[in-house]
């Protein structure tokens, strides 16, 4: 069953053309291949061109060098509302798609990706979309949770990332050195924050850019139409950005990467599975009722009732949470857990219980579960207040003047703007102040800031990443062996040189070169070689057919 939601839903792809069968993924190709029998044609999925010419060039050239292999490929590009409904929601009906993790506050810590990428418990709807399913890395995962010492912790996560490297569910290619933008016209310059592995496209920027003449509202750009505004799921880029500045969250990650405290006045461990929290006075819904640790409690129970899927790693360690006082909320976890900051306190978002609770009840009579769920007037207690939607268009987000941190900007307006020239001739021309987004030519950018006074740009090495997902369920791709050859074809340092056109880091892990703590420098690679991907293929008991097609292994 694809689960429906108000923004994409199996009637878009549908409707599109994209049915499993015209996609070149017919359902006797995807689950099986005959031993003996040429390997089944494989479509390989990107954005398009005009939205993401990165993904897209390095897409189609990688599909051309899986040809070598002997392979029948596809390369097939669609909006990324599509791409996202197929491969999220349809996880058994494509094989090999080109995606993308970005660069969010808290992923500066291992945990998020060690555990909620690949662990087999999220496989079902969570982040683990590819299916991947080791016992050996599950208990990895975990334990590098338990350790509190960042030292000892930080072998168990390079144990992780050795064990993934050697499977191969996704294939590494970059971690982007994104450009970003900016009218230093219009912002103060040392008002912009530029975070570690985030860039200046960031919470802090957004509360603390201060305007210096009569332009006084951030009007940003992103290439794909928002998906939803909804604090209970995890739909894009840009949906976050707007997530984290509608709803409040008890801590969040500062631009140092370490947490900080938001929501939360104080947080203290009373020993290694207690700690409580003390909710700073006076904090507001944005329907004027107040913030209490009633909501807190709610928050942090709905993702265990099963209606926030998405959400529900984030607080698999909170054995109980309780209001001790209408201000006060005790965490009592299963067991210690280094990252619970981090990835529980600041990772959730604070809901209003008179809000969502008739929501959640009516939910768990239906099949649709809260991540389908669009409020109209979204209530939340953060910096900025929804003001008005059209999501394919524009979102307009006001500030919220008695927040703790109120914005320093007059509106918030983020414009979905397809074609990256536009949204650099918009830049220019003042009708956007901030490029928040930009998937062209980074040398264009940087030209463009040259004849440009006007126009600053600054690029960060990402804690983001990009690959190819894997789909670890289908065959060939269920095969180790397969995966390893295709790794090989991928030629990341001429993607670098001249698709990101330098402004890119090769990815070998999922934990970022902007985390040198974190990052394991001695994981295996796999340098671009397609006799070595052949040698890897035939080992395994590949081969080829008289016309050169790629043979799987006989029974």
């Amino acid at each position: 069953m694809i689960r429906k939601h108000h923004l994409i839903s199996a009637g878009t792809v549908i409707a599109a053309g994209l049915t499993l069968v015209t996609a070149g993924l017919a359902q006797s190709d995807v689950r099986r291949q005959a031993a003996g029998s040429p390997v089944p044609k494989i479509t390989v999925l990107s954005n398009v061109q005009a939205a993401d010419p990165i993904e897209f060039e390095m897409t189609r050239l990688v599909a051309e060098n899986m040809k070598q292999l002997g392979l029948d490929v596809e390369h097939r590009a669609m909006p990324w509302t599509q791409q996202a409904d197929l491969v999220w929601y349809r996880r058994g009906d494509w094989q090999m798609t080109a995606w993308r993790m970005v660069g969010r506050p808290e992923r500066m810590d291992p945990d998020e990706f060690a555990m909620n990428l690949f662990h087999s418990s999220t496989a079902k709807d969570g982040y683990n979309f590819v299916g991947f399913n080791n016992r050996t890395y599950d208990r990895i995962a975990q334990e590098q949770r338990r350790i509190a010492d960042p030292k000892k912790r930080r072998l168990v996560v390079f144990e992780a990332q050795n064990l993934i490297a050697q499977k191969v569910p996704y294939v590494f290619v970059a971690n982007p050195r994104l450009p970003y933008a900016y009218r230093a016209d219009v912002w103060a310059p040392g008002s912009i924050v530029d975070a570690r592995g985030i860039g200046i496209k960031n919470f802090w920027t957004w509360v603390q850019a201060r305007p210096v003449g009569k332009q006084k509202r951030l009007i940003l750009n992103t290439g794909d139409a928002v998906q939803a505004i909804n604090p209970l799921f995890i739909s894009g880029a840009a949906d976050s950005w707007i997530t984290e500045l509608i709803w409040d969250r008890l801590m969040f990650v500062g631009p140092d990467g370490l947490p900080k405290l938001r929501a939360a006045q104080s947080v203290t461990w009373l020993d290694k599975t207690r700690v409580r929290v003390k909710l700073r006075p006076g904090m507001k819904w944005s329907d004027g009722r107040p913030v209490t640790a009633k909501d807190v409690v709610f928050s942090f129970q709905v993702p265990t009732t099963g209606e926030a899927p998405m959400y529900k790693p984030f607080v698999s360690k909170i054995a109980s949470v309780r209001a001790t006082n209408a201000s006060t909320v005790l965490f009592t976890l299963t067991e210690p857990y280094a990252a619970f900051e981090m990835n529980s306190l600041a990772k959730i978002n604070l809901i209003p219980e008179h809000v969502w609770a008739p929501i959640i009840k009516d939910l768990q009579t239906k099949k649709e579960n809260a991540e389908s769920y669009q409020e109209k007037r979204p209530v939340g207690s953060g910096p900025y207040r929804f003001s008005s939607a059209k999501l394919s268009e524009e979102i307009v987000l006001a500030p919220n003047r008695a927040h703790y941190w109120a914005p320093k900007a007059s509106g918030w307006i983020l414009r979905i703007i397809p074609n990256a020239e536009s949204a650099l001739q918009q830049l220019r021309t003042g009708e956007i102040n901030f490029l928040s987004e930009w998937e062209g030519d980074p040398t264009v950018l940087v030209s463009a800031a040259k004849s440009n006074r006007r126009i600053r740009w600054v690029a960060t090495t990402e804690v983001g990443m990009r690959f190819f997902a894997l789909n670890n369920r289908l065959a060939p791709f269920n095969d180790v062996a397969f995966r390893r050859a295709i790794a090989y074809v991928v030629p990341k340092q001429a993607i670098i040189r001249n698709i990101f056109k330098g402004f890119a880091v090769p990815a070998t892990s999922f934990v970022s070169r902007a985390l040198p703590f974190w990052y394991n420098p001695r994981v295996p690679t796999y340098q671009y070689s397609v006799a070595k991907a052949r040698s890897v293929l035939r080992a395994a008991g590949y081969s080829w057919d008289g016309q050169g097609r790629l043979i799987a292994p006989g029974s």
